[in-house]
């Protein structure tokens, strides 16, 4: 049976937050917000527990699933090398809706899915997914939807298509912007934008020193 927790509450939040970290680690899966939209998490080192997560969501493991982090300094032990750009971009924009693309340690002991070699990192803007990563540390985690099915944006939405595969989930309210996170896969030599989301091209281009268009090769001018 799956239990929300009002993490607007003090005293129901630190309840949630207990409840979550203890599910994560006993390999269950657990619903959050973040500062984009709510999200389906599970413990990023425990197969077992991705599998289940894609399963939730009807997903194959061509669709690997994204890794969020509670700090900067997290992805040092995550990526075969952090380039310059990817600094940049995590000063400018984390915690906030960028995620990056980026080569994985090859010695990671996790099971993503089909990363081919990859990882998509992001550290969120919001204190309850922030307290819950400090507590169990890396988490993979997909929009809380059945995929194919509108992203949720409140706890209720999560619940309605998830439902028992969940077995906490963390209400922070509303998604503040209800926008998916933009991402950017440094992988290549050049920075390229796959998806425009809650972080404008035009911001980015200004970190990087680029011009919005060699970030979207095939985006027609207006």
């Amino acid at each position: 049976m799956s239990i929300v927790y009002d993490c607007r509450n003090t005293d129901s939040r630190e309840a949630g937050i207990a409840a979550a970290t203890n599910s994560l680690k006993a390999g269950r899966l657990v619903v959050v917000p973040t500062d984009t939209l709510y999200g389906l998490a599970a413990n990023a080192f425990d197969g077992e527990a991705v599998t289940s997560l894609l399963r939730a969501k009807g997903r194959g493991r061509d669709m690997p699933v994204p890794v969020l982090v509670g700090s900067w300094n997290t992805i040092d032990g995550l990526v075969f090398t952090v380039r310059p750009q990817a600094r940049e971009l995590i000063r400018a924009f984390w915690p906030g809706g960028l995620s990056l693309v980026v080569q994985q340690a090859p010695s990671l002991a996790w099971d993503l899915g089909d990363t081919r070699g990859t990882v998509m990192l992001r550290m969120p803007l919001h204190p309850v997914a922030l307290e819950l990563l400090r507590e169990v540390g890396p988490l993979a985690v997909s929009s809380a939807n059945i995929s194919g099915h509108a992203p949720a944006a409140t706890v209720e939405q999560a619940r309605d298509q998830l439902g028992s595969a969940a077995s906490v989930y963390l209400d922070g309210g509303p998604a503040q912007h209800a926008v998916a996170s933009t991402i950017v896969d440094l992988t290549a030599d050049e920075p390229r934008i796959l998806r425009e989301g809650a972080v404008p091209a035009s911001d980015i281009a200004d970190v990087l020193g680029v011009t919005v268009e060699s970030l979207l090769p095939g985006r027609v001018p207006k």
